[in-house]
């Protein structure tokens, strides 16, 4: 399973320094990826988790990151389509892939939250429908040539678009969501699937289990279906689940953590990035910086692979 590791772009720790330290951090210390997320909006009066009180653009600090890496993958989870053309998003990502020699991985997701929708002047209704459409654009721009696409949603007028992605025929796109419908577009349209913070990981063999039979059903080997897990973190004392449940998935000691890594892969888990974002003594505006910073490295080096 590989490894990965969420980049500081949330909160107290989500600094120039921090990002480009804990980038080279995580890729000497062997993780495999590093991600980043969207957030765009907090409404007013909302009950909105820390986390997403501050967030830098997922963009600009993968190639912020990519600056000072040469081996680590660097993800995206997720951009939400429509809250931007498809047309800057492969222009974006061409752009990332090539400076970074080839490493992004880009999730895609559909959105949630009506005032985001308002803000970017997108549509919230038929949003996943338009997902195949999307992706087509974005395959078509990243295929090099002449590329010409006339959809019910989305036109290509006639025309070349360069530079290419490194990584050929572009980078791997993976879906977010948790309802069947976008598990389902997963896997029959794209590369595989990333989960969302809010996903019960008690669960997620069914989610595995959608997702894998859809790409079935739509003739693609289930096996090469990517499942990433978005691993939010909660070191230290185990956190119970509500009704008895037990220790609640990757919280506790590290050799709680790492132990559930096992459960994760018998569920169909392909990978894992451990995100500090979603530690409030991390990833909040109001934590302690210096605090922030070191309590995210111990964790970091706590579970490197191979410990």
């Amino acid at each position: 399973m590989r490894i990965g590791f969420g980049a500081p772009v949330s909160g107290a720790w989500a600094t120039p320094d921090n990002l480009g330290r804990f980038a080279a951090l995580a890729e000497t210390a062997g993780y495999g990826s590093l991600w980043t997320f969207q957030r765009l909006l907090v409404p007013e009066g909302s009950a909105m988790e820390p986390v997403y009180h501050s967030v830098l653009d997922p963009v600009a600090a993968l190639g912020y990151a990519a600056a000072v890496t040469g081996r680590i993958r660097l993800g995206i989870a997720v951009l939400n389509m429509p809250y931007t053309s498809p047309a800057i998003v492969a222009k974006q990502a061409a752009s990332l892939d090539v400076l970074s020699r080839g490493r992004l991985d880009l999730g895609l997701g559909i959105g949630w939250m009506p005032e985001e929708f308002a803000l970017t002047g997108a549509t919230l209704g038929g949003r996943g429908s338009r997902t195949a459409e999307y992706l087509e654009v974005l395959r078509r721009l990243w295929a090099g040539g002449v590329a010409e696409f006339h959809g019910e949603h989305y036109t290509i007028p006639a025309g070349w678009v360069a530079p290419v992605p490194v990584q050929r025929p572009g980078p791997p796109v993976l879906l977010g969501g948790l309802v069947p419908r976008a598990l389902e577009r997963a896997g029959q349209l794209t590369d595989g699937w990333v989960t969302s913070s809010r996903a019960d990981l008690t669960r997620i063999a069914e989610s595995v289990a959608i997702v894998q039979g859809a790409a079935e059903l739509a003739g693609r080997d289930p096996a090469k279906i990517r499942i990433v897990c978005r691993g939010v973190v909660r070191w230290g004392k185990p956190v119970t689940m509500p009704e008895g449940g037990g220790r609640l998935p990757l919280s506790g000691s590290f050799d709680d953590i790492r132990g559930d890594l096992q459960l994760l892969a018998e569920s169909g888990v392909t990978e894992v990035f451990y995100d500090l974002n979603w530690d409030p003594l991390v990833g909040a505006p109001d934590a302690d910086p210096a605090g922030a910073a070191a309590r995210a490295e111990e964790i970091l080096e706590g579970l490197a692979p191979g410990r």
